[in-house]
Order: C-alpha cells, then sequence, then structure tokens
C-alpha cells in the first residue's frame, strides 16, 4: 500500500501503518513525511499537560465527547510511558477512552515517550504532521504527565491547557517552577471534590503575580462534563496556519537533532579514553565533553 494517497483519502489503516513507521524509523517513513508536508492543514492543536492524577486521560475523553456534539472530528495522540519490556506504549489512555473506539469520527493513538524529558516522545511532532494532513478538524495531544519538565509542547500546541487538581498540594508549586509559564488556559479539574475551590484560590494568587500575559482560569467535572464546553470554546476554529506548522516543523528538527545526538553519545567507548586522559592530567573536563560532543554531532546524521 502506498500509505501517503491512502493517508490522505481518509484511510485509517493507512493512517497508523504511517504513524508507526515514523514511531519506528522504519525504511519508507521519510518519504510519507515529505509527502504530505504540502497537504498539512494547519488544523488547531490542542495540548493537555500536568501533573498525573490530576485526570488529563478523563478529561481529554471528555473535551472529545463534546468536539462531537459540535460535529468536529477529532484525532487524539496520547503520550504514554514505555513500557520497560518492549519498549513501547503503556497504552493507559487508549483504555480509558474505549467509549470512542466505534465512532468514526475519533481516532486515538498512543505513542511512547522512550524515557524522552519533557512529555513527549521525540517523533510527536512529525506525527502530528501526520494527523493533520489526515484530515481531522482538531489534533488533542495529551503529555506523559511527568510535571513540570513537560513544557515541549508548547513548540507544537496552538493551546496549551495545564491541568491541576484539588490536593495537589505541592504540584501546584511545581507548576509555579515550571510549566505554568506555557499555560494558555489553566484547569483545575474533578471541581466536586472537597479542596477545588482552596486550588483554585492557590492559582489565582499564582496568576496575580505573574508579570505575564493574562491566563484563564477555569474549573471542570470531567466526569460529569461540567465545564468542559467552556473549555473548548477557547480552542481556535482554526489554528496559526503557515506560522503554526514552522512552529512545528522547528519543534520537530529539534527533537530529531536531539535524538540523533543522543544515540551518538551511548556510544561510551570514546567516554571512557577521554576520563582517563582528564585523570591523567592530559586534558580539562569541559575539553573532553566538547570533544565527545563534537564527535557525536559528526556522527548523527548526513546534513543537506
Amino acid at each position: 500500500m502506498d500509505l501517503a494517497p491512502a493517508l490522505l483519502s481518509g484511510d485509517r489503516r493507512a493512517l497508523a501503518r504511517a504513524i508507526s513507521a515514523v514511531e519506528d524509523q522504519r525504511p519508507g517513513h521519510e518519504a510519507v513525511l515529505a509527502a504530505v508536508a504540502s497537504r498539512r492543514c494547519g488544523v488547531p492543536i490542542l495540548g493537555i499537560t500536568g501533573s498525573p492524577g490530576a485526570g488529563k486521560s478523563t478529561l481529554v475523553s471528555a473535551i472529545v465527547d463534546e468536539l462531537r456534539k459540535r460535529e468536529r472530528t477529532v484525532a487524539v495522540l496520547a503520550v504514554d510511558p514505555s513500557s520497560p519490556v518492549s519498549g513501547g506504549a503503556v497504552l493507559g489512555d487508549r483504555v480509558r477512552m474505549l467509549d470512542h473506539t466505534d465512532d468514526v469520527g475519533v481516532y486515538v493513538r498512543s505513542v511512547a515517550s522512550r524515557g524522552r524529558v519533557g512529555g513527549l516522545a521525540w517523533t510527536t511532532a512529525s506525527i502530528v504532521d501526520l494527523l493533520d494532513a489526515a484530515g481531522f478538524d482538531c489534533v488533542i495531544v495529551e503529555t506523559v504527565g511527568a510535571g513540570q519538565s513537560e513544557v515541549d509542547i508548547a513548540g507544537i500546541a496552538d493551546l496549551t491547557v495545564v491541568v491541576t487538581a484539588p490536593g495537589a498540594g505541592d504540584d501546584v508549586q511545581t507548576l509555579k517552577a515550571g510549566i505554568l509559564e506555557v499555560a494558555d488556559v489553566l484547569v483545575v479539574n474533578k471541581g466536586d471534590l472537597p479542596g477545588a475551590d482552596l486550588a483554585r484560590r492557590d492559582l489565582e494568587a499564582m496568576l496575580s503575580l505573574s508579570d505575564g500575559p493574562e491566563v484563564p482560569l477555569l474549573t471542570t467535572t470531567a466526569t460529569s462534563g461540567e465545564g468542559v464546553a467552556g473549555l473548548v470554546d477557547f480552542i481556535p476554529s482554526q489554528a496559526g496556519g503557515r506560522a503554526a506548522i514552522i512552529r512545528r516543523t522547528v519543534a520537530a528538527v529539534r527533537a530529531t537533532a536531539e535524538h540523533l545526538v543522543r544515540e551518538a553519545l551511548a556510544d561510551d567507548a570514546e567516554l571512557t579514553t577521554l576520563a582517563e586522559r582528564v585523570v591523567d592530567g592530559e586534558t580539562s573536563i569541559d575539553k573532553a565533553a566538547s570533544r565527545w560532543v563534537s564527535r557525536a554531532i559528526g556522527e548523527a546524521g548526513p546534513t543537506g
């Protein structure tokens, strides 16, 4: 099957195979990405991030319900923790979204983070390009849920939603130190639980001290759908077009470069030799590190 034409025509099997090819870097994946590049529409990309236990997956499911009520098709890309055995996605998010399995207007895919910090898999931006070209009205990207390090989503999403919940305690302080700065919308989920008002007041106090632009603060109860329509109202009907695609491409190039260099650095034979030279006083740590990185960059892949 020629994946690109089939994907562009709405074939979900072709889309699934194309995503797997990109995720696993199989032969031909670059050709698929090149073939769909000009067909990207710049559809709205919604990023959902926040600490574990905030109910992100349940909220995503509720957002999908609301989008379908508005007759908008939606793709969900859930970045799950990697299996320590296979390296694949744990698939927890797909299990929580089984209600949408039979809906032809919804596509749910899990990908493995494969140990990458930042809350996303290094292929996320490229996979979002495939979902964009496949013709969905909206794409939702849910990060792993590791907390304050999950800022990479801002480079991909047109609207970044940071989710917390009552009883988060220190997690609210974590938001202050990390992903609060990338939030376009803040959400206190599980608004029916005791402490929701306190969590909201804590966030309001934090926002009052911020020098950045005003950030909307919403309360939702994903299990009942309360407040979700107001959140969906913030999703733009149209994204930033070419500028958004360029921003996403920057994220893809950066993530790929980091991956290639990290793979090249995994060979520690040269590192051991350099460490011996440092111990023997023949060079400094800075010079050894510079040489090691320079070698890795040279081996990371072809240019041009």
